[in-house]
């Protein structure tokens, strides 16, 4: 059939009982509406199909009737693995009584299972969800007692633990696109995101199964660009042109060349977040955000974040991305999550996960529902809700740095701030911090096992993760910690002199956050961590010009070492570092003097391969000089301690300095 143009209704009878459904769709961007909906009317007339196994890796609902929640009539699915479950309260109550077979596996491993199932791969090896809920020791991610088959396993390899996540076959994939010509071709330009749908298309093809594709026009065959081309005609069976109603860019917006990336929009014109516990958290949030870094910010409480980066003026000093694939520019909110302002590129979203689990995010900011004693956080089943984990598991347990962020306690929680202080005027109906959470969707100690860098941030104090627990950092002027703080917990944090939260964060005003992370003061890049018997010498953007510059590094260093009669490790961070070629010679003579009187050992570190590869040179050194990769790194080498697993991809030490930033203050 060269004319592949048919009726919703004609693609809709082309499903079968018992099939394999997989469907496109992120929140509404790329959900197939217009399908989804003669999917529901054919079963509704007819009682046909029956007892479809439904497989989705994000959230494709609003909450309300679009989307998924179309398919939640008794009877039609059999079976549903998903990723993100929040969107569809319907399909998610059928799951938790019972009504279906039920699996909740994490958004980057389903999005990855595509890949996989078109290659003919017997499924996907990842640790992605290893100490979580979707570990085989911990549930396997089913959702109820009636789901008995097990889709993940643990597996051995070389003496690590990894899960495997078991491919099927698949008999429909449901995709979308903007254009399709008459051959099935289908192009995306006015779509918001890519997402998986060339590789759901192969999927189903090579599982000998079928591809129906919803679009929003017609061109005639042979007149589409070649380049534009995402999803080639010889996968594609039939096409389906949507009504407009049923072809939304996303549930919250019908259609903004913006999120097409057809322009650019100004950002400066955009109304300041209102100073309340949001705000307050969302700023604590962006004193963490690393130069030159790449970053994740979840949905919800994290949407703020941007704002504040954007409204202190340094969305350019880092790039942003969202799980879906956008990379750069701002991300949208709401029912816009997922679509972005101001892009810099739009990539599928497995290549994303493929990113984000090989360790490529600097930073991620993600929601915090509950946390308990061993830093265990839950997002995704609470009691009769069933929210699920979507990325967050793919996304908390490979970043560099997480922040979990959110009020410390919640319904009815009031605050006002007065004097650079912060009073509890009503405090929440229902504790956060448990004394153990219900669903572990982000495992505590194994990330402290690992040398994972976690903070929780709220908007009174912030706890680090260590491998004793949760240790209270910070505490906001005005909250005294006993009726404040510990009343408030199911436990008992680890506390020990906290320091005060930044004032600033606490006034109405901006608070300078260019100026913070573009100029370090020079007395707080050194720092001797006693406990560790460690230096650690911040030298992130510092530009060293002359011979002056020089000669007060080297003062600082005596300064802190002369005292103290005995040598010590040091940990530098080069991150940015920029060095004169004319005082390159003195620079590299006095770092000969100061590690022959006062170090130890000394360990470099750069988190850009780019700055390791040039580093050696440009301090003068052997090729063979070693430079590391993360603040971990160092710091293991420096202690003479084994790092671990997650070395290679994971810092963070209580050192009080991070990865690509400054120290904590």
């Amino acid at each position: 059939m060269r004319n592949k143009i048919v009726s919703a209704a004609e693609a809709a009878a082309l499903i079968r009982d018992g099939d394999v459904v997989a469907t496109s769709g992120f929140v509404g961007i790329g959900t197939p509406e217009e399908l989804l909906l003669a999917l529901e009317q054919r079963f509704t007339a007819r009682q046909a199909p029956r007892d479809l196994t439904l497989l989705f890796a994000a959230g494709q609902g609003d909450g309300g009737k679009r989307g998924l929640n179309h398919l939640g009539h008794p009877g039609l699915v059999r079976r549903a693995v998903g990723g993100h479950w929040g969107l569809i309260p319907q399909l998610g109550q059928m799951a938790l009584s019972g009504q279906i077979e039920a699996y909740n596996l994490p958004q980057g491993c389903i999005s990855q299972l595509y890949r996989d199932i078109a290659a003919g791969k017997p499924g996907t090896f990842s640790k992605v969800g290893l100490g979580t809920f979707v570990d085989p020791r911990l549930g396997g991610g089913k959702i109820n007692s009636n789901t008995q088959e097990d889709l993940v396993r643990l597996i051995d390899i070389d003496g690590e633990e990894w899960l495997f996540y078991k491919a099927f076959g698949i008999d429909v994939a449901l995709v979308r696109g903007t254009t399709a010509d008459t051959h099935g071709n289908i192009t995306l330009e006015r779509e918001a995101l890519t997402l998986d749908n060339l590789a759901m298309a192969m999927a189903a093809r090579n599982s000998g199964g079928i591809v129906i594709a919803q679009v929003e026009r017609v061109a005639r065959a042979g007149s589409l660009n070649p380049r534009q081309v995402c999803i080639p005609g010889t996968l594609v069976d039939c096409v389906v042109v949507a009504e407009p109603d049923n072809h939304l860019q996303t549930y919250g917006t019908r259609y903004s060349a913006a999120f097409s990336s057809e322009l650019q929009v100004p950002l400066d014109n955009m109304a300041p977040m209102a100073l309340d516990e949001r705000k307050i958290i969302a700023r604590r949030c962006a004193l963490e955000l690393p130069l030159d870094g790449v970053l994740n910010l979840g949905i919800g409480m994290p949407e703020g974040v941007s704002a504040v980066a954007n409204e202190e003026r340094v969305l350019d000093l880092f790039t942003l991305t969202a799980e879906p694939g956008i990379v750069g520019g701002m991300p949208a909110g709401g029912l816009d999550f997922g679509a972005g302002l101001n892009v810099e590129a739009v990539i599928d979203q497995n290549q994303q996960f493929d990113f984000y689990d090989g360790g490529g995010l600097d930073l991620a900011c993600l929601g915090m529902a509950e946390c308990d004693a061993a830093g265990n956080v839950n997002v995704s089943r609470f009691g009769p809700k069933l929210a699920g984990a979507g990325g967050f598991i793919n996304i908390s347990q490979n970043a560099r740095t997480v922040l979990f962020a959110g009020t410390f306690t919640a319904g009815g929680l009031k605050v006002a701030t007065g004097d650079s202080q912060l009073r509890i005027v009503q405090e929440g109906r229902s504790r956060k911090f448990l004394p153990q959470v219900e669903q572990i969707t982000f495992a505590g100690q194994r990330a402290a096992r690992q040398g994972q860098r976690v903070l929780y941030v709220t908007e009174r104090c912030v706890f680090e993760l260590t491998r004793q627990g949760l240790h209270l950092i910070e505490v906001a002027p005005g909250v005294d910690i006993e009726r404040d703080i510990v009343a408030h917990m199911g436990f008992r944090p680890i506390i020990d002199q906290p320091r005060l939260m930044d004032e600033a964060l606490f006034r109405p005003e901006p608070m300078g956050l260019r100026e913070r992370l573009l100029n370090l003061p020079f007395e707080n890049r050194f720092r001797y961590d006693a406990a560790q018997g460690l230096l650690f010498l911040n030298f992130q953007h510092l530009s060293v010009r002359t011979e002056a510059d020089v000669e007060r590094i080297r003062a600082a260093v005596t300064t802190l070492c002369a005292p103290l009669g005995h040598k010590v490790g040091a940990v530098i961070n080069y991150d940015g570092f920029k060095l004169d070629e004319q005082v390159a010679e003195a620079y590299a003579r006095m770092g000969v003097e100061l590690e022959q009187r006062f170090y130890s050992s000394a360990s470099r570190y750069a988190t850009k391969p780019f700055q390791r590869l040039t580093l050696p040179a440009l301090l003068h050194r052997d090729a063979r000089m070693p430079v590391y990769g993360s603040l971990a790194q160092a710091t293991s080498q420096a202690t003479g301690r084994a790092a671990g697993e997650g070395v290679r991809r994971k810092p963070g030490s209580p050192s009080g300095f991070r990865d690509g930033a400054s120290p904590l203050s």
